[in-house]
């Protein structure tokens, strides 16, 4: 069975987008001829060692012929004497120089160095089934109870003989309200407060033969998992499916549709044309701050509602879209980014705040000095609903704020500057920070990220579940994809994970990392730490609870692995650390989706303006995590294969590594092994994520055995099974939506 030719290369990346081609015979049937021993590539390869020595053997043989032709020319142009003496020892250097090439080809075949292009083993995913449950569609929802997956399940359970098909009337979305606090005041998106947010709707139920995540998990972070989303109850209440003279999008007309007039029943079809989503924010924040912790300077009035206990008040979140000048809005963005706002911020009455970092690419535009300049790059980049919630910057900008001599890189395989976005996407987040106090921490956000659930549900999860965490034993979890129908339980999760850090006779990783050469802060130098009291002691230190309760300073949604020996291709982009030193304990998590606290980024600043210490982008904010003893945490979410893969074989090639780990020898997330992560729903390269999400929003894909499926006629035939009905997981990336775009 081989990937065809659907899977289509993603053009870029999350910051870290060098890509292997190793792998990319496999998107087209594997050929059964056996090539040639000898071919161009075998000189021109990309296996280093390869080139090494066949380039050196070709450079001493083409001196040898040099040698021999110089001295014969000489012998023929002298007459007698000691010419000739000069041209007989020229002679016997150059057989010795041809003696030596004929025993380094010699030696290199003893020793079995290749010497030509190695055959390339079959990519392990080929010999695992196609999973075809995600396509099933809202005509065969049952109960839980019913709910049989097609994978990953256990061989005593087989798979109904046919599925359920009833009428998409019978089935009937509801609103899906999180659990949002009770306390909050309900917000508007028209000032005259006519106009409130509306709600999502969801389906009771699950789709029969659909998959399960098998990396992962609803349950473990409290997100509902006996529920799935359609595209108009994801989306409709924002406008897909109605046109622009009614305030909608037009996307969204042209796919299967029965039943969808149910979203729209409570609130009607609303009118975003007007709305400006930094003012409804503001309005938002302003009827509940009541609630909120006091970061900000007091209100004009110099008054604060005492009606509500400090105790009980909350801090806020900035969620931190990155977009740059030339992103393309289309109107599936437009629903994504409105959600976004509307879930996270509206409807949660002001917890949060949706931000947009703009990445001005022309450096010489003085965006930062110049009014007029800055609403120019606006106008001609973005929708207007969103200018007010817009922050522009450039890398000159970072050159401005951090100017200072980082010193040598020990490595740098972009070849691209220290303040340029690829490198160091950090900076500008930085910066973001310490320009807004009012909030503690900062979800930085990627815009072909899209999540088929209620974006609050998740945020609030994520940082619920963390909080929870204990830190002992913090970086070793975290350094390991949580397979649970392999592993079991948490708590199993949690033992084999010890049982392995102390069978590699490593302790757990319990506050800052101590290495030669280490610099402190000026907080660190005053005898602050970053440990809870609930840690102190060594010896006293109660383990159980150790950080439990403590607001995690980093999360991320893949795990933090030691890229010391991986093999990624970043894990010595490390900047302004004394060479003198080996270089210092790095942990690095692949997409920078990540939320991340105030303490961590002002961590990051200090290092980066006083310590002139950087690196990749992907790197940096787990290694200063580690560096300064901070809190730490991957968050096991929801990530789906495209193939029924043997569990043993995804924990061997996702686990891999160093003592069962993600990092070290063996990481899946070495350049040839990336190869790996095409078919699940969350990595850079992932191919599958674009193709479940275009399917899901009603649109035909060629799938990966060359077959065209899915679309309006294929939804709406009798034989068919309606629209998908997906439960809620990310995807990343998804580089285009409508066929359109393409």
């Amino acid at each position: 069975m081989e990937r065809s030719s659907y899977l289509r290369r993603s053009k870029s990346s999350s910051f870290s987008s060098t890509s292997s081609t190793r792998e990319e015979k496999y998107l087209l049937p594997i050929s059964t001829n056996r090539q040639p021993k000898i071919r161009v590539r075998t000189l021109l390869g990309h296996c280093l060692y390869r080139r090494v020595i066949l380039w050196t053997i070709t450079a001493l043989f083409l001196l040898c012929v040099g040698l021999m032709a110089n001295s014969g020319s000489f012998y023929r142009g002298s007459i007698l004497g000691s010419n000739n003496i000069q041209n007989e020892v020229q002679d016997e250097r150059a057989a010795e120089a041809m003696k030596t090439v004929l025993l380094l080809i010699s030696e290199a075949m003893e020793n079995d160095v290749p010497l030509e292009e190695e055959e390339e083993e079959e990519p392990q995913w080929v010999q695992f089934r196609h999973l075809d449950g995600y396509f099933n569609g809202i005509k065969t929802l049952v109960p839980p109870d019913d709910y049989v997956p097609e994978y990953p399940r256990p061989r005593t359970v087989t798979l109904p003989s046919s599925l359920p098909v009833s009428s998409p009337e019978s089935s009937i979305p509801v609103p899906y309200v999180p659990q949002y606090s009770p306390h909050a005041k309900t917000c508007y998106l028209d000032k005259e407060q006519t106009i409130p947010v509306p709600d999502v709707y969801a389906y009771n139920g699950i789709v029969q033969g659909q998959p399960e995540p098998v990396m992962g998990s609803h349950s473990l972070l409290g997100l509902r998992d006996d529920i799935c989303f359609d595209r108009f109850g994801r989306y409709g209440p924002y406008g897909l499916g109605y046109s622009f003279d009614e305030g909608g999008v037009e996307v969204g007309m042209d796919t299967e549709k029965a039943g969808s007039e149910e979203v729209w029943s409570k609130t009607g079809k609303i009118n975003y044309n007007l709305v400006d989503w930094g003012e409804a924010q503001c309005r938002c924040h302003e009827a509940n701050k009541h609630r909120f912790s006091n970061r900000e300077p007091e209100s004009a009035s110099g008054k604060d509602n005492q009606d509500f206990p400090n105790t009980d008040r909350i801090s806020r979140t900035a969620v931190v879209i990155r977009v740059y000048v030339g992103f393309m809005w289309t109107q599936h963005a437009i629903l994504n980014f409105r959600a976004m706002i509307s879930e996270l911020s509206l409807r949660s009455g002001g917890e949060y705040d949706v931000h947009f970092l703009l990445h001005v690419r022309d450096n010489y535009l003085p965006i930062w000095a110049d009014g007029e300049t800055a609403q120019r790059v606006l106008d001609e980049n973005v929708p207007r609903e969103f200018h007010s919630i817009c922050t522009l910057w450039s890398e000159a900008q970072m050159g401005l704020l951090y100017p200072i001599r980082f010193g040598s890189s020990i490595e740098n395989p972009s070849n691209t500057g220290i303040h340029g976005v690829y490198r160091s996407a950090h900076f500008a987040l930085q910066h973001f920070a310490m320009t807004h106090p009012q909030y503690s921490h900062f979800w930085n956000w990627e815009m072909d990220m899209r999540w088929t659930g209620n974006y609050y549900e998740l945020f609030d999860r994520l940082g619920a579940w963390t909080k929870s965490q204990p830190r002992v034993g913090i970086w070793e979890r975290s350094a390991k994809y949580y397979i649970p129908r392999y592993h079991g339980t948490w708590d199993n999760f949690t033992d084999l994970v010890n049982r392995e850090t102390e069978a590699a006779g490593r302790l757990p990783i319990v506050g800052p990392a101590m290495f030669p050469g280490k610099k402190t802060l000026r907080s660190e130098d005053k005898g602050q730490t970053f440990l809870p009291s609930s840690c102190a002691g060594k010896l006293s230190m109660d383990r159980a609870n150790c950080g439990v309760g403590e607001d995690a300073d980093l999360i991320m949604l893949n795990p933090m692995f030691d890229p010391e020996g991986s093999g990624w291709v970043f894990a010595k982009d490390v900047t302004g650390y004394s060479r003198g030193y080996p270089i210092p304990p790095r942990r690095s998590a692949i997409i920078t989706g990540s939320r991340l606290s105030r303490r961590l980024l002002e961590v990051m600043h200090e290092e980066t303006w006083r310590l002139k210490h950087n690196m990749f982008s992907e790197m940096f904010p787990a290694t200063m995590a580690l560096h300064h003893g901070l809190k730490a945490v991957y968050a096991p979410h929801p990530v789906y294969m495209d193939r029924e893969w043997e569990l043993g074989a995804l924990n061997g090639v996702f686990n891999g590594g160093r003592d069962g780990t993600s990092g070290g020898k063996g990481s899946p997330f070495q350049m040839k092994n990336e190869h790996n992560h095409r078919g699940t729903t969350w990595y850079y390269n992932s191919e599958f994520a674009g193709l479940l999400w275009r399917r899901w929003l009603g649109y035909a894909e060629m799938d990966d055995r060359g077959v065209m499926k899915g679309g309006k006629e294929a939804e709406e035939s009798e034989e068919g099974t309606g629209r998908m009905c997906l439960r809620s997981m990310l995807f990343h990336p998804v580089k285009w939506e409508h066929p359109d775009e393409y």
